[in-house]
């Protein structure tokens, strides 16, 4: 409509006393939708833009407790995976000697319990002298010492008895050691490959697992609104990734310091997310409850212009073919709709769409929205 309208809409005659007017002809009034200001309820509210990020309370970094060479992986990132499931698998130097120490130990009390069988007899006889019996009952006793403290020791890389008992029946070492996963949760970083040599501590871990049940939201908040937090305060989280799909949250931490370059403050929330929708880096926005709803005069926001000095004007009419440009200061918008503090009263007629086309023809294309 932009050539045609600016050809047939002239600014109002007598201009020194209404510049900032203009009427339109019948046919482009009804390229402008206008309509009566009406009052809405605004909620109190702050809102400041952040990111998803995981939990690093509950995100772990899986490593092996003893060095060795990695035999086989069995998760890829992405996968969810129980407390207890099997990661990865090292050839251990370390477990092969605990379970030749365990093999040598139980070797030693069967040694030992039968020379026991054998004292016990003899001496029942007195074919044995009693400082001899003695002997046989302390060997006996700590050869089983020995075998509760190597059995203990092949425990601790997490065999359990059964299998111990294998190892000690067929007395054959089996040096795969097996790590688990510590928590239930997501695979979020994989650095193991089969026959990579790792060490206990060393980055970057084989695995990392988090539960992303919870996740966490890194907002910066005005350090003009940080007074209006508090810690285990319930906030929202809107995520544009999903539709603008609102989660629950609570704050956890407020930051300590404020960033003297943007005058922001690092707040941390807790977002619940137990369908998983959410992931680590979307875009999210903080929106935090400050009071209850007020009422006030609103507008639909294609019903205010930006002009080019930075303030806001709407064009309100009477007859709807005369427009006059004026003056509002605006607040919150929410929903479409921007509060109007001031310049425009409940009742009155203004433009609510296609205000920006009316500004074009007054100053011939100056204003923006």
């Amino acid at each position: 409509m932009g050539a045609g309208c600016s050809r047939e809409a002239t600014a109002t005659p007598g201009a020194a006393a209404a510049p900032d007017s203009v009427e339109l002809s019948a046919s482009q009034s009804q390229a402008v939708k206008v309509a009566a200001i009406a009052t809405r309820h605004f909620a109190s509210q702050r809102t400041a833009v952040g990111a998803i990020d995981f939990d690093e309370n509950v995100a772990v970094q899986v490593f092996s407790p003893y060095p060795g060479r990695i035999i086989q992986a069995f998760a890829e990132v992405g996968d969810d995976v129980p407390r207890g499931k099997t990661l990865y698998t090292i050839d251990s130097p370390d477990l092969l000697q605990a379970e030749s120490t365990l093999i040598a130990a139980a070797g030693v009390a069967d040694l030992t319990g039968a020379a026991l069988a054998r004292a016990k007899d003899l001496y029942a006889t007195q074919g044995m002298a009693q400082k001899d019996y003695q002997q046989a009952v302390s060997d006996q006793m700590t050869a089983e010492g020995a075998l509760k403290a190597a059995r203990d020791a092949v425990r601790i890389f997490g065999k359990s008895d059964r299998e111990i008992d294998t190892i000690v029946v067929r007395r054959k070492v089996d040096p795969t050691l097996v790590i688990p996963s510590p928590v239930s949760g997501r695979i979020t970083a994989r650095n193991a490959q089969a026959g990579l040599l790792v060490q206990p501590g060393n980055v970057p871990a084989p695995y990392t697992v988090a539960d992303i049940s919870t996740l966490w939201m890194l907002a910066s908040v005005a350090e003009s609104d940080v007074d209006l937090l508090q810690t285990g305060q319930a906030v929202s989280v809107t995520v544009p990734a999903l539709g603008d799909r609102q989660f629950g949250a609570s704050v956890e931490t407020i930051g300590a310091s404020v960033d003297p370059n943007t005058h922001t403050v690092l707040v941390r929330s807790a977002v619940r997310d137990p369908k998983r929708e959410l992931k680590p880096g979307m875009m999210a926005t903080f929106v935090l409850q400050t009071g209850a709803p007020v009422e006030a005069a609103a507008i639909p926001v294609n019903g205010v212009v930006r002009e080019g000095d930075g303030t806001m004007s709407v064009w309100v009419t009477t007859d709807r073919r005369k427009f006059v440009r004026r003056s509002v200061k605006i607040g919150l918008q929410q929903d479409g709709f921007d509060k109007i503090l001031e310049g425009i009263r409940p009742g009155e007629i203004a433009v609510v769409d296609g205000a920006i086309l009316l500004s074009n023809l007054l100053f011939g294309g100056g204003g923006d929205t």
